[in-house]
């Protein structure tokens, strides 16, 4: 999508690194084996969000997660590259790629769920379901749905979910819920937001876990929609993973 920053990329990472092999990998089993057999080198990735988001977690499932820090040269449209600048990676190519080779590792915690899953910056759960193909069953049934889930004024009403952080119940189905989000895990804790369509501010808690129950909901988890599940525990895994910024 952009040959110049990824040869800028590369001239500068081959000009300071004492070892540099180049991986083009065309899917993800590629992507797995390159990563198995990187021997002792750092991984940098020159992509965007996905492409982090993908690495990181085929070494999760590798068990190599915390053998080396990875380092990230962004490359993409800016929507695409949220996540790399909400974690501090430079957005300039020449940056990013000196980073890569002379900064400080910084140690970051993510989130797993029970089924493997990885979070590294946000999990939403939205009020409104998915958008569906039009013109068939599932749209009229779809907007059977969103007649349930809206009133008479326009506004959603959310849907019914069980919240618990750390033991704690912060909803429970008996009281629809607007949106609820876990965000930037640090420290160990993550924030946990609960929002009710008729108050004004959302609860927000700091929690270790988080399980949230419901009728076969779907959830964002940085951006990736995932689901329908009607439960799902996501819980804080602190320094899990290591990645470099400029000093």
């Amino acid at each position: 999508m952009d040959g110049e920053s990824v040869r800028i990329a590369k001239d500068v990472l081959r000009a300071g690194a004492s070892s540099l092999k180049i991986c083009l990998p065309d899917n993800g089993e590629e992507l797995q084996r390159a990563l198995a057999h990187r021997g002792r080198r750092r991984p940098v990735v020159i992509g965007d969000d996905h492409s982090l988001l993908r690495t990181v977690r085929i070494l999760h499932l590798q068990g190599a997660l915390g053998e080396a820090a990875l380092s990230m040269v962004p490359v993409g449209q800016r929507s695409a590259l949220a996540l790399s600048r909400r974690l501090g990676v430079p957005q300039s190519a020449v940056a990013a790629a000196r980073a890569a080779l002379d900064g400080a590792d910084r140690d970051l915690d993510l989130l797993l769920d029970e089924s493997g899953g990885i979070v590294l910056g946000a999990l939403r759960i939205p009020s409104r379901p998915a958008p569906v193909a039009k013109g068939n069953w599932l749209e009229r049934g779809a907007r059977s749905l969103a007649r349930t889930l809206t009133g008479a004024n326009g506004h959603a009403l959310g849907q019914r979910l069980r919240v618990e952080a750390d033991g704690v119940v912060l909803a429970d189905l008996d009281r629809p819920v607007h949106e609820v989000s876990v965000r930037s895990p640090a420290g160990g804790l993550a924030d946990v937001y609960v929002h009710h369509p008729e108050d004004g501010r959302p609860l927000r808690v700091r929690a270790q876990a988080v399980t949230i129950s419901g009728r076969d909901y779907r959830y964002h988890a940085d951006e990736s929609l995932t689901g329908p599940v009607r439960t799902r525990t996501w819980t804080v895994q602190a320094d899990a993973w290591r990645l470099t910024v400029p000093r």
